[in-house]
Formats: structure tokens, C-alpha cells, sequence
């Protein structure tokens, strides 16, 4: 299984260089505050959809779409679950420019956490670990009905600079997280301008 800190790792690498493969996971935390069964979602028409999340993603054209090669097929809710990973080109591919991507991640809450703030922090410092500065505090953000935690990150790279940014919001007792990279803010914002979220399904 590829965890959420193989996960982003592999999102950290996205470079003007071939990518890496994640490393192993890090252990799951023991403790995890009960959560749903997970909704993969699916992707069709060039959208992804996720109605169990209340979310849609409109993928751009051309992109290449990891998400199976990156994900298990564990049904186990205790542990995070890729949604999405996608790529502007394979990431095994060379180029001079970063190599764009966005990967969605559910993880359940751990115990202690009740926020997407609260989440926030880990994945904060995760970030942070791998060479990457903040350019401000995270600030609350809201998209359509959707009120989520929006962290902006950046990392030079040779003569390139990477820029990150993660939103993360709550939603049946997991946090979702949306991670875009890109060559440049503008490129950032366009690639979240492609996310939209819908109501969520009734719990069970």
C-alpha cells in the first residue's frame, strides 16, 4: 500500500527530472476515530466524481491518470486511501519543467482530531520535512458550500521553483486532502479552479 506520506512524497518529487518511487509507508497511527466505508469514486467523461465525499474533479486534457498503480484495493477504513493521482506526464518522464500533479487522499481521522485544522498541522509538517517553505499561515477557504484549510508552499529546484498547495477539509470522519503542484501559482490556482463539490450523500 502506498500511504499518505508515500503519497505526497511522490508528489514532492514531481520535478524536471525523473520521479522516484514512494518509499514505504510509515506505520498507521493506532489509534483512528471510527470512520465510513470508503467511496473510491470513479472517473468518467474526463471528470472524477465522488459522491460518497460530495466532490468532482475536472481532469486536464492529456493528463496522465496514476491512480491505480498508486492505490491498494484494501477495503480497510482505517487506513488512508488514494482517490486520485494525476499527472501532467508519466512521472517516470524527463522534462525541463515541473511536472504538474494532483493526488486526492482520505485518511481518517485520527484521535484527537476533530478538523481539518487539526489535520492540517501533520500534514504541515510532512511538507515542510521535505524542503518546502510556507508562504503564510494556512487560512480557511470556502468552495461552492465547502469550507476547507488552504495551505500555500513553495521549493526551488535547481533554476525552477515548485509550488504547492493543499486544501484539506472533513467530511464522514476522514480528512480529504487536495494537492496540487505546479510550475507557478497561476498554474496552482488553475488546477484548483477544477475542483468542485457537490452535497454529500446521507450516512448510513
Amino acid at each position: 500500500m502506498v500511504g499518505l506520506p508515500g503519497i505526497l512524497l511522490l508528489l514532492f518529487a514531481a520535478a524536471p527530472w525523473a520521479q522516484d518511487k514512494p518509499p514505504s509507508p510509515s506505520p498507521q497511527p493506532s489509534a483512528r476515530a471510527k470512520a465510513s466505508v470508503v467511496d473510491p469514486g470513479a472517473v468518467r467523461d474526463g471528470v472524477y466524481r465522488n459522491s460518497g465525499f460530495g466532490f468532482s474533479y475536472k481532469l486536464p486534457y492529456g493528463w496522465v491518470d496514476r491512480t491505480t498503480g498508486m492505490q491498494d484495493d484494501s477495503a480497510d477504513s482505517s487506513k488512508s486511501r488514494l482517490l486520485l493521482g494525476i499527472f501532467e506526464r508519466p512521472p517516470e518522464a524527463t522534462g525541463d519543467t515541473i511536472n504538474s500533479a494532483v493526488v486526492v487522499a482520505a485518511e481518517p481521522l485520527a484521535a484527537g482530531e476533530k478538523t481539518a485544522a487539526d489535520y492540517f498541522e501533520s500534514l504541515a509538517a510532512l511538507t515542510s520535512n521535505q524542503g518546502f517553505q510556507a508562504a503564510q499561515d494556512p487560512q480557511e477557504i470556502s468552495i461552492g458550500a465547502a469550507k476547507l484549510v488552504r495551505g500555500d508552499f513553495s521549493k526551488v529546484r535547481g533554476n525552477l521553483t515548485m509550488r504547492q498547495t493543499s486544501l484539506v477539509t472533513v467530511k464522514r470522519g476522514y480528512a480529504i486532502s487536495f494537492t496540487f503542484v505546479a510550475g507557478s501559482e497561476d498554474e496552482v490556482n488553475e488546477l484548483i479552479e477544477k475542483l468542485s463539490f457537490t452535497a454529500s450523500k446521507p450516512q448510513h
